[in-house]
């Protein structure tokens, strides 16, 4: 290991990402008592223009009279982008008004580490102004070309930073690349073209110390397409995935929960390993195979992973 580290982030369930319009109200008691292990409710996208101050009081009602926390869930805010000028009416009336309730701020379209500042910037003087005890996290959508050109930097940007979310929707329109579905496959590429971009966000992730989580799939009458994706994602670290719509929720927990076979496995090599390190070995052997200080972080993964499951 480098002599160098980077604290890892707060740990937090994100299996499944459950957005929710501000504008629709009526759609926040169903994604309450929902099974997603996050919500965010979004002031960006999903809200036109005529209704971006709506939406705004009805997310600070919300946070003010919902009991997110107490329904296990972690609740987010997505604000409107930098480039926009919604995005300080969103964050300080938000915060100043609601902040004790709110886990993070989810940022959209981030380009420069100095996004990040600005928000980290605000966040901290409404908190220190209002004497708020709950320090608010940051996530950030890498969704464009310039954010994940400098995505390194991104990821070192502030304390405040838990995650990195793949935005695969403007990040298509950003490459001018091909596609038909949101987070779908184009049948013209050979593999999945959006690999290159995801791995390139966990890697980061992973070397930061912060949480890596896929974004939507837009067709959600779809569910095994979406569940290929999700484990896709799985498979090179991604920890969770969107939900766009309730019925991507449980496919989502589904992929990004260790089975019970593998949780067992991994407590049995972590056993056989201090076992192992009692008798002054490095490496030890289980069921014909060799075990050893790798295959001990990769359990702690699965068994950390199992016991926030079990803790929700």
């Amino acid at each position: 290991m480098s002599h160098k580290f980077y604290k890892p982030a707060r740990s937090r369930l994100q299996r499944s990402e459950l957005a929710v319009p501000g504008s629709s109200p009526k759609m926040f008691e169903k994604a309450l008592s929902s099974t997603a292990d996050y919500v965010f409710l979004d002031l960006e996208d999903a809200v036109s223009p005529n209704d971006k101050i709506t939406a705004r009081a009805n997310v600070i009602k919300s946070l003010n009279e919902m009991d997110w926390r107490g329904s296990g869930k972690t609740i987010s805010v997505r604000i409107n982008s930098l480039d926009t000028h919604y995005m300080y009416a969103d964050l300080i009336e938000i915060v100043e008004q609601a902040g004790e309730n709110v886990d993070t701020i989810l940022i959209p379209k981030v380009g420069t580490a100095s996004d990040v500042y600005m928000v980290d910037c605000l966040l901290t003087q409404i908190e220190t102004n209002k004497k708020l005890k709950n320090k608010i996290g940051i996530e950030c959508l890498i969704e464009t070309a310039l954010g994940m050109s400098n995505i390194k930097e991104i990821a070192t940007s502030s304390e405040r930073l838990e995650a990195l979310h793949f935005g695969v929707a403007d990040y298509a329109a950003s490459l001018r690349a091909r596609t038909t579905v949101i987070g779908g496959l184009n049948e013209n590429y050979p593999g999945d073209q959006w690999h290159h971009g995801l791995s390139e966000l966990v890697m980061t992730c992973r070397a930061y110390g912060i949480r890596a989580i896929d974004g939507p799939f837009g067709d959600f009458n779809d569910p095994d397409a979406y569940t290929a994706a999700a484990k896709r994602g799985a498979a090179i670290g991604i920890e969770g995935k969107w939900a766009i719509h309730p019925s991507q929720i449980e496919l989502a927990n589904n992929v990004f929960s260790p089975p019970d076979a593998e949780v067992i496995k991994a407590k049995r090599i972590l056993e056989e390993l201090e076992k192992a390190a009692k008798d002054g070995k490095g490496a030890a052997q289980l069921d014909g195979r060799m075990i050893d200080a790798a295959s001990a972080k990769m359990a702690e993964n699965i068994v950390n992973i199992d016991k926030l499951i079990h803790n929700k």
